[in-house]
């Protein structure tokens, strides 16, 4: 029996499902029950009748997941799959901006640590971020982490961010240089790319979406081609469902080591030995989802 089929013949055993973030290796996307962008995936756990979520992410998404579906178990097929963007904010560093801007509501990006979102008002995934920004009562709002984020949702918001310094590592690699190169090759493409990209690769592309947003446009569009402007993972599940469709990634280099870090060999793993399993403590888990509960009630 090869690793697959191990795979699903566990899975029915353990009442499991097993989720996968678009930017996961094809093979683990190809046994996934569920594709989808974090927050999606998060969703997934806590409607699902499963006992078991297998999160084939990085480490802040299982931690959601734990806290939208506290009675499931939730496993990390690699617990050592982090994510750098989320570390550039800690509570400590959160407390000491909110210090300096008083009475200034924080949200904070679902790409971060379960800690940091208990210290915030609302959470914001990158395809709400805006609506939730417009939709606090406040004029000036804290925004952290990702500064790139920050900046284009400042650009369409008369409200004042106070913007943290942080950005994914993955989506700086792309370049303007790499859109240009890549329009130049392929001029029939539109180019989609995520918010998460610096202001200069983002004002020359057509749509800026989040990582569903972008599975979602090729199907609605009559164009032949796209540049997809994100982690390159993408770029299996988009060819997959789109057939006759070709997608072009904006640069190779835009590899986001940590969600590469799952194989199918530790999904199996960890199905068969139920590890490494992701708890975040009942006080922190009750105080991040009181902010993720507040993002959707304004959205």
């Amino acid at each position: 029996m090869d690793a697959r089929d191990e795979i699903l013949k566990l899975k029915e055993e353990r009442n499991a499902i097993i989720l996968s973030h678009n930017y996961q290796l094809p093979e683990v996307q190809d046994v996934a029950d569920f594709l989808g962008d974090s927050f999606g995936l998060s969703k997934k756990a806590s409607e699902s009748d499963a006992d078991v979520i297998v999160f084939c992410g990085v480490k802040f998404m299982a931690e959601t997941a734990a806290i939208l579906a506290p009675k499931k178990t939730v496993l990390m097929p690699d617990i050592q799959a982090g994510c750098p963007l989320a570390n550039m904010i800690t509570v400590e560093k959160l407390k000491q901006l909110q210090a300096q801007h008083p009475g200034a509501p924080t949200v904070t990006y679902v790409n971060t640590n379960a800690d940091v979102k208990a210290e915030s008002d609302y959470c914001c995934t990158s395809a709400n971020a805006l609506k939730v920004v417009e939709a606090v009562d406040a004029d000036e709002i804290i925004f952290v982490p990702d500064k790139y984020l920050g900046h284009y949702i400042a650009g369409k918001t008369d409200k004042k961010l106070i913007i943290w310094n942080g950005y994914c590592p993955t989506h700086v690699k792309i370049t303007a240089e790499d859109i240009r190169r890549q329009k130049k090759a392929h001029p029939k493409a539109e180019v989609m790319v995520h918010p998460e990209c610096t202001p200069d690769v983002i004002e020359l592309s057509d749509y800026v979406f989040s990582t569903g947003g972008m599975c979602r446009h090729p199907k609605e569009s009559k164009a032949p081609d796209f540049i997809v402007g994100t982690e390159v993972g993408i770029l299996h599940r988009l060819a997959k469902e789109n057939p006759g469709k070709k997608f072009y990634p904006a640069s190779e280099l835009a590899v986001c080591p940590n969600m590469k870090k799952t194989t199918l060999d530790k999904v199996l793993l960890s199905l068969k030995e139920m590890k490494h399993e992701v708890r975040v403590p009942k006080e922190i888990s009750a105080r991040a989802k009181k902010s993720i509960e507040r993002m959707l009630e304004l959205v």
